[in-house]
């Protein structure tokens, strides 16, 4: 790209001074052969230049477009490695507006500076040697033009730069709202808060509208300013060109090829305001792609992992703690207990009280703060990750679904699942008869986050993904919430079985669903305040008692 812009810039500084020999030599003295070789040798330097200019662009797009493809992946690859305390430092919407119409800003700067930085200085100081080469003296005009071109971008642009960082954050804002109020569409309407959702959409709207009239603003006042300069230097440079040729200490042809070289010093000046215009917005995206990149995840891959487990399928909490960003005080504390294949621990808690947090630490979507997390008698801190998270079955609070069918869900952990391991753990996760009366069974579509089944569908899904798996540690988040108590009870009954080998832990809400737990563990503020079977914590342990007799006196009034 810099060899073609660089011999491209060439011809086209070339072009005037042939041009200037052809009046002066050829026309004017009427040598109709000169004007032919001259003519013939201008259209050979045409030619070359519109080559070289193709190849410029079309080598500066592939860089450029090559540039945008790398700094999304980079985006992508470094977003994924953030556990959730870097993804809810810069939000969910921020993120999409940075992978996406921040890079395509920046992008879109490459795609431009490519071919015009490379050719605005070669144009400029070639123009400008060119035309006092030519004629000295009427070469000064430039000495005042351009600097008042530069005066004028400098001070337009200072003004551009805050104006494009707060466009940007608006443009954040109305991505949050409109991203809450697709995905919250439902509630929305339940309580007929449309009104109020249009009037805060249009809020943000408004203010982001604000801001960019403001930048179109100054925009379209740069352009007529360089415009304005550009025709005053013209009439200027006719003016007093007019008088050395008459004079005759100038001719016609160089006065011609003063006028050429004038504009394309002035036209690169221009484009590279162009450039200018485009670069501090361009500047803002680009540090705010460069915060995404520069921020290392607190979850990070141990420089010498461990591959190999002591003890399979074993969970272990030693003094366990962890405590958010900038809290006062711990989410959890003190947290030691022992899950064993073969066995079921469940977690209960009132809400708040550090459950989800807790299960969260097993598969290092968050790292303790204090005290120690064990898988397989390792520090999870230590364990290579795909070795750590290989082994775990997760089922999450809220399922989450992707976009495909049934069965591209239910082999997301296991590719190379048969379409009868996938039936088995549908009909252990009780869902093997709603996905038989689907359309196209296994084959069935399925939207973004799983919209088009019911919240108890989702779950019975996330399920089945997770069984799939076959690993040995299954964690289950809350995940029978939204079922009934007899479709829990035959999902309970039927994953038994299935999980014979493996550890099991459960947080829950409903006191049925852990009652045949092998060991319960009691949460409250963040402390283990009972661990036991459920006949032992009923004498032993107040806080459990009172979540026994609350779910009790619900049922006994329902």
């Amino acid at each position: 790209m810099l060899a073609f812009q660089f011999v491209a810039t060439g011809a086209a500084l070339y072009l005037p001074s042939l041009n200037a020999d052809l009046i002066d030599d050829g026309v004017t003295q009427g040598d109709i052969g000169y004007i032919a070789s001259t003519g013939g040798v201008m259209l050979a330097v045409t030619v070359v230049q519109v080559l070289c200019s193709v190849g410029s662009v079309y080598f500066g797009a592939r860089a450029a477009m090559g540039f945008g493809r790398d700094v999304r992946g980079a985006i992508v690859a470094r977003v994924g490695s953030f556990s959730a305390r870097e993804m809810g430092t810069f939000g969910a919407p921020s993120l999409i507006t940075r992978s996406t119409n921040d890079v395509q800003q920046v992008q879109m700067l490459v795609v431009m500076s490519c071919p015009i930085l490379v050719m605005a200085p070669i144009m400029c100081i070639g123009g400008i040697v060119m035309a006092v080469r030519l004629d000295g003296g009427l070469a000064l005009v430039l000495a005042v033009t351009v600097p008042v071109l530069a005066a004028v971008m400098t001070v337009v642009i200072a003004k551009m730069i805050p104006a494009f960082r707060q466009m940007q954050t608006r443009i954040d804002a109305v991505n949050r709202i409109l991203r809450e109020q697709i995905t919250g569409i439902r509630v929305v309407r339940a309580f007929v808060r449309e009104g109020f959702e249009e009037s805060r959409f249009a809020d943000a709207n408004e203010r982001l509208t604000d801001t960019a009239l403001r930048v179109g603003r100054l925009m379209a006042l740069m352009f007529p300013s360089v415009m304005l300069i550009a025709n005053v230097t013209s009439v200027a440079v006719i003016w007093f060109g007019g008088h050395r040729i008459e004079s005759g200490d100038m001719q016609v042809g160089a006065l011609t090829a003063m006028l050429a070289y004038i504009m394309q010093i002035l036209m690169s000046v221009m484009m590279a305001s162009f450039i200018a215009m485009m670069a501090p917005r361009a500047a803002v995206c680009a540090d705010r792609i460069g915060e995404v990149l520069g921020t290392e995840p607190t979850v990070r891959a141990p420089s010498d992992p461990v591959t190999a487990l002591r003890e399979p399928g074993v969970v272990e909490f030693r003094a366990a703690e962890f405590t958010f960003p900038g809290a006062d005080d711990p989410v959890l504390r003190d947290i030691t207990f022992r899950a064993q294949p073969g066995e079921t621990t469940a977690i209960i808690g009132g809400t708040g009280s550090g459950k989800s947090t807790l299960l969260s630490l097993v598969p290092r979507l968050m790292d303790v703060t204090g005290g120690t997390a064990l898988v397989g008698g390792v520090d999870v801190r230590q364990l290579d990750l795909d070795v750590l998270r290989s082994g775990i079955g997760f089922v999450p609070q809220r399922p989450y679904l992707f976009s495909g069918t049934v069965a591209s869900n239910l082999r997301y952990g296991a590719p190379d699942a048969t379409d009868e391991e996938l039936w088995h753990a549908l009909r252990v996760a009780q869902a093997a008869d709603f996905v038989a009366k689907m359309p196209n069974g296994l084959e069935s579509p399925i939207a973004q986050g799983g919209t088009t089944v019911s919240g108890g569908q989702r779950q019975r899904l996330a399920i089945a993904r997770a069984l799939v798996r076959r690993p040995d540690v299954y964690l289950f988040d809350d995940s029978f919430s939204a079922l009934d108590l007899e479709t829990d009870a035959r999902l309970r009954a039927a994953l038994a079985p299935e999980t014979l080998t493996a550890t099991v832990i459960v947080v829950a809400q409903r006191v049925s669903t852990i009652i045949d737990a092998d060991r319960i563990v009691v949460l409250e503020d963040g402390a283990i305040v009972g661990l036991g079977t459920h006949s032992e914590l009923l004498e032993t342990c107040h806080e459990y008692a009172e979540i026994v007799e609350s779910q009790r006196a619900v049922q006994e009034a329902s």
